[in-house]
């Protein structure tokens, strides 16, 4: 991470950190959904080298000049930030290795058409790595039209299971559940717009690590 740019970091929402679980190869074309400040972007471009390609795609006119003003003065050459929905992908199709996502699919109201644009864009055989919440049981009722708990990025949040038959069902392969970290009550409370609420958050959401693969030839 020292090796990131403060800026970035400071602008840094994720809930996980894909590209440690992405391998991803030197020369090798990856594209980062939601990028932000660029702080995915920016760790995928060291492990792709000179020969490699990084594309963030943000859908906010301001992120992707910041991560583009970021870019150009410490010297990565190698990414380029598109401005562009996640659910409609500004790349032509079987253009990357890697797709990956820190905490952005599911701020997605069609989470499935992420994932089919996720698939169209990866070369045969390209894989999928994410980080993302999802919750492990029902959402609390007070919590489904709670527009902080929404930006926190809880309130969209599918259920596990149904997050991972998702990606399955648009033709993902070998879907696996790398590594869950399991929210606390005191961890979620400051995501609602009522903490001192009575409503239970203990074991409600969790930050899940996933891979797939496009099927190869």
């Amino acid at each position: 991470m020292s090796t990131v740019p403060i800026e970035s970091r400071l602008v840094s929402a994720g809930c996980g950190n894909p590209t440690t679980i992405a391998s991803i190869q030197e020369g090798s074309t990856v594209v980062d959904l939601g990028s932000g400040g660029g702080i995915d972007a920016f760790l995928a471009s060291e492990r792709v080298g000179p020969a490699g390609k990084v594309y963030g795609i943000d859908a906010t006119p301001e992120m992707i000049d910041r991560a583009t003003r970021i870019a150009r003065e410490n010297g990565y050459r190698n990414v380029e930030f598109r401005l562009g929905m996640i659910e409609d992908i500004p790349l032509e199709p079987d253009v990357a290795d890697l797709v990956i996502s820190n905490c952005v699919i599911n701020l997605s109201p069609d989470k499935r058409l992420v994932f089919e644009e996720a698939f169209r864009i990866l070369k045969p055989g390209g894989r999928l790595a994410v980080s993302d919440v999802v919750l492990l049981r029902p959402l609390p009722p007070e919590l489904v039209s709670d527009m902080r708990a929404w930006s926190a990025c809880l309130s969209g949040a599918m259920p596990k299971e149904g997050y991972i038959e998702l990606i399955r069902s648009v033709g993902f392969e070998r879907v696996e559940v790398v590594s869950e970290a399991v929210y606390s009550d005191g961890q979620l409370r400051p995501s609602i717009a009522d903490p001192d609420s009575s409503v239970d958050l203990s074991d409600l959401a969790a930050s899940c690590a996933v891979t797939a693969f496009k099927p190869a030839p």
